[in-house]
């Protein structure tokens, strides 16, 4: 009886052996593939009314200028899409503080006092303020020259700053550039005062048989791109993409194509 119950035992056991391997091995589940994520879009403001750092083409309508291009550049770097809304010079800060965009870039010049509202990246650009009149005038040679004259600038720019601070200036503020230098062709004004690459490239293009640039270069200012104070996470991504397109060659190229010339050894060196 032992030995019939041990067979039926081992035969039972060689049974669901072979059922085992009639059923083969289960195939473990697979699970569906993750889709990839979605590239983060980065909302950036600008005031397109500062060529050759930002202005919109009258005919394809696009964004275009060195500060678009390099924004755009380092999105790239970063993994960003980049969208461009076209705001005001003077909302752009309360803007960013609201949350209704992430970045802006537009020509804007590091300061203290800007600093306590917004957290800049490493600079961009080197730059100054200029000084530009009519074609005959060759009166204002000096910034002792200015005292006393009427001055056309642009609303919130460190080109009011700076008439706000020379004797005797009488301002005429703008809420955009091109009103300025057009309120200067129609003599309203005996000077505009703004950065000298957009000085230079109005002069060169729809200014050239009206104005011109004076030799002369009010301050020296470093450019930089804000995000809302407190994100370091944002900041730490655009100033990693800022020196990663300065490493590769990207920003010379950049830098060539707006501005004629190469950048400054001192601003690729950062």
């Amino acid at each position: 009886m032992k030995i019939a119950k041990l067979t039926i035992a081992i035969l039972l056991s060689v049974a669901l052996l072979l059922l085992a391997g009639c059923g083969g091995e289960k195939k473990q589940e697979q699970k569906p593939a993750e889709k990839p994520k979605a590239a983060q879009t980065l909302k950036v403001g600008m005031d397109a009314a500062y060529p050759p750092f930002g202005s919109q083409d009258v005919t394809s309508k696009e964004y275009v200028g060195f500060d678009v291009d390099v924004i755009k550049a380092i999105g790239a770097a970063e993994g960003f899409n980049v969208t461009i809304h076209n705001i005001p010079f003077d909302g752009l800060i309360p803007a960013l503080q609201a949350g209704n965009i992430d970045v802006v870039i537009n020509d804007i010049t590091i300061n203290e006092d800007r600093a306590k509202s917004v957290d800049f990246s490493k600079r961009y650009y080197i730059a100054g303020l200029g000084v530009v009149v009519k074609k005959d005038n060759n009166s204002i040679k000096t910034e002792k020259d200015l005292e006393g004259k009427r001055l056309g600038v642009s609303i919130g720019s460190t080109g009011e700053e700076a008439a706000r601070k020379i004797p005797g200036a009488k301002l005429k503020v703008f809420n955009q550039l091109n009103e300025a230098f057009l309120e200067l062709k129609n003599s309203g004004v005996d000077a505009v005062i703004n950065d000298i690459p957009t000085n230079e490239y109005y002069v060169n293009t729809s200014g050239k048989n009206d104005v011109k640039t004076v030799e002369l270069a009010l301050t020296r200012e470093d450019l930089g791109i804000a995000v809302k104070k407190g994100n370091k996470e944002l900041l730490g991504k655009i100033n990693s993409g800022l020196q990663k397109i300065k490493k590769n060659g990207e920003f010379t190229k950049l830098y060539q194509k707006w501005f004629g010339k190469e950048p400054s050894k001192e601003l690729l060196a950062e």
